[in-house]
């Protein structure tokens, strides 16, 4: 887990089997009321707290050169872009979703029921012939994001769903805006090797944490 700026750090990596990007997204929005706190309790995370600010200028600027780094660096990139910038990332191969027939949010034609999934390069199940693969997953999980210290955290059991879907038991996993780490923590659960790369000191140390607890376990 790297500690700076993606930028710097992507050019330094050797080749990876598969990146998965986690972008900020909708982070400008209403107040994030369902977060733990820094002290375990539940609190207000406003917008301009996160630091990673949900434009157009700023995914143009650093997100998207930062992901067209990473597509140069691994055979197959997956990406989960939120909705509202979504016509501004770059063509994808192929695109699923995760589904939440209860809905994640509040949109301008009523509850969003599903987040996209962009999906780059080849499939590592069919490349490796070993058959086809859904695209897409419902949520029939718990949602443990609440527990994790970060405004923006994934549930757990949706990430290990997806680093399952994008790579292999044993390949090599990228993040390069690794957050709290749900991603790597999925990682060692699954047996992937994994790089985060992660600006942020406070959530590089919690990430830290949540890497030594996965091995631990």
């Amino acid at each position: 887990l790297i500690r700076g700026d993606c930028r710097e750090v992507l050019p330094t990596l050797d080749p990876v089997n598969t990146v998965i990007a986690d972008p900020p997204y909708g982070v400008g929005l209403k107040a994030k009321r369902a977060y733990l706190g820094h002290r375990g309790r539940k609190t207000t995370m406003r917008p301009g707290q996160y630091g990673h600010p949900d434009t157009p200028e700023y995914l143009q600027t650093v997100i998207l050169p930062s992901l067209n780094a990473c597509r140069k660096l691994a055979d197959c990139m997956v990406v989960t872009p939120g909705i509202r910038h979504l016509w501004l990332y770059p063509a994808a191969d192929d695109m699923g979703c995760f589904f939440s027939a209860s809905g994640t949010g509040i949109g301008k034609w009523g509850f969003t029921c599903s987040q996209p999934i962009l999906f780059y390069g080849k499939d590592p199940y069919l490349t490796h012939g070993l058959g086809s693969r859904p695209n897409s997953c419902g949520q029939t999980y718990p949602n443990d994001a609440n527990t994790v210290d970060h405004p923006c955290a994934k549930p757990l059991p949706m990430m290990r769903w997806l680093v399952n879907r994008a790579s292999l038991e044993g390949m090599t996993v990228l993040d390069p805006l690794a957050g709290a780490c749900t991603t790597g923590v999925a990682c060692v659960q699954l047996r992937r090797a994994f790089i985060g790369i992660e600006l942020n000191p406070y959530w590089w140390e919690l990430g830290c944490k949540r890497i030594e607890q996965a091995y631990a376990q």
